[in-house]
Parts: structure tokens; C-alpha cells; sequence
């Protein structure tokens, strides 16, 4: 578990900075598991580079990881990232995508980009997107290391495509954690070396935007009733600040439990 001063520092360096980065935050065991899954399914999906830049074209993606195995639901709720996230946006925030990113030798680097462009606020705005990138390797500026611009989560505008902009890299051993404002400028980096650069992607939003995945239809039902009661709230089991979400005046988790009505609407939590 993170001190209440470790989240604090965490936290005001998001604020200040438009990141943080929490070293030896995940164990060499899960680390282990996660990558082993990330091979899996790779290989089970037969999973190919897309054809586009902002995906990469030497880069390999899986994406809707809740619904593909039991280890993927450790991530969400993971007790050295979930704190930090939790103090940037509220208790309320909501999954909004998880997914694996395999950058492969030869990979040219990603345009740079904020994952709220699409959200139609002036800049900048309070914090609606707060993400994170898990590295099962070891993250180098020569691999493909996330690079960043700091300070540019206050800007009021969004980076333009192609521009030459100055930027960091984001160098961090494996097991280590990545966590940026959704408005930070960044992208992955150019593998210039002869190895790949792993990472998975655990995304998360403010409890009153659309989810980037689907997640109440992405995960089977069968696979949410599994969750942890954090967790299934976290994909939008749940009730964001005892309104928004409900079917007729009663939680989601009803349904998934099937416990029977409990009208919780006007009741704040």
C-alpha cells in the first residue's frame, strides 16, 4: 500500500507536471503473469500490426483485456496506481480501457497526442482522463519509451499532427508505472533497439464520460460477476455520485447480482 504522503507526492506531480512515475510499483510475480498472457493471446489471436501511424505499424495490440483473462482484473484495481488515480479525478472514476502495447524493433514513434482530444472541452480543464502505462520491460529512450511534454496538460490546445515538439522520454524498469493527465502531450516512442517494449495500457476516466471501451458490453456477464466490488464499479456497475447510471432509481449492480431492487438514486456515496 502507498503512505498517504507517497499518493500526495504522486498526485501533486500529476498536477504540477502532468505526470508521475511509481518505480517498483507492480511484483516481479504479476509482472510475470501479465506478459505471459500478453504472449498468449498474441499468438491465440494471431494478432498483426495495424495499418495506420497512430497504431503503429510495427506494433502489436490487443485491446478489451477484462474479457481475455482472470489476471488482466488484478490491474484496475491495483492498490500503488488506483490511490494516485483516485486523488486526480474522484472514487467515482471508471475504467475506460485496458489494453496490451507491443512495440516491435523498427517501430517508428507515434504521433504525439492527448487522449482527451476528442472530448469536446476548452483547455485546459480540470482532469476528466487519467491514464497509465504498466511496463512489463524495461522502457529506454532507445526502445520506445513513452515520450512526454511535460507541462503541456495546461495548454489550451491540443498538439498539432507532425509538429516538431521537443519532448522525454519516459525511462523506467520493468514493473514499474507510468501515470499522465489525459490532457498531457505524449506518444510512443521510435525501437531503435533489437528488442520489443511491452506495456499495458490502463486507462481510466471521470465518472461522467464515456468509457474509450464499451465495458458493460465488452465483459461478459459472467465474467463481472467475478469481479471485486471495486472492480465492478470501476467498469460501471455502479452509480456515479448517486445519480448517474441508475435503471429506475436502482443500481446496475442489482442486475449483476441479481439481489432484487435496492433504490439507492439521491443517495450520495
Amino acid at each position: 500500500m502507498l503512505t498517504e504522503a507517497q499518493i500526495a507526492e504522486h498526485a501533486a506531480s500529476v498536477e504540477r507536471d502532468g505526470y508521475t512515475i511509481i518505480l517498483g510499483a507492480i511484483a516481479p510475480d504479476l509482472v510475470d503473469r501479465l506478459l505471459s498472457e500478453v504472449d498468449r493471446l498474441e499468438r491465440e489471436l494471431d494478432v498483426k500490426p495495424a495499418e495506420n501511424l497512430f497504431e503503429g505499424t510495427r506494433t502489436l495490440r490487443v485491446y478489451n483485456l477484462l474479457a481475455r483473462g482472470d489476471v488482466f482484473a488484478e490491474v484496475p484495481v491495483h492498490d500503488h496506481v488506483l490511490p494516485i488515480v483516485e486523488r486526480v479525478l474522484d472514487r467515482g472514476c471508471l475504467v475506460s480501457s485496458l489494453s496490451s502495447i507491443d512495440i516491435l524493433p523498427g517501430e517508428l514513434a507515434q504521433p504525439l497526442h492527448a487522449d482527451d482530444m476528442l472530448i469536446p472541452l476548452p483547455r485546459p480543464h480540470v482532469p476528466i482522463v487519467c491514464n497509465s502505462m504498466w511496463a512489463l520491460s524495461d522502457f529506454t529512450e532507445v526502445n520506445g519509451a513513452t515520450r512526454l511534454v511535460p507541462g503541456s496538460h495546461a495548454r489550451d490546445h491540443a498538439p498539432e499532427l507532425g509538429a516538431s515538439i521537443d519532448t522525454i522520454a519516459a525511462e523506467m524498469p520493468r514493473g514499474s508505472v507510468l501515470v499522465f493527465n489525459g490532457s498531457l502531450w505524449h506518444g510512443g516512442g521510435a525501437n531503435r533497439a533489437g528488442e520489443r517494449r511491452v506495456g499495458v495500457a490502463m486507462n481510466y476516466c471521470a465518472g461522467w464520460v464515456r468509457q474509450q471501451e464499451n465495458q458493460q458490453l465488452g465483459v461478459p456477464l459472467e465474467i463481472a460477476r467475478r469481479f471485486s466490488p471495486r472492480l465492478r464499479k470501476l467498469v460501471g456497475f455502479g452509480i456515479y455520485k448517486g445519480l448517474l447510471g441508475h435503471i429506475d432509481k436502482c443500481s446496475p449492480a442489482d442486475l449483476l447480482d441479481g439481489s432484487g431492487p435496492r433504490p439507492v438514486v439521491g443517495v450520495v456515496r
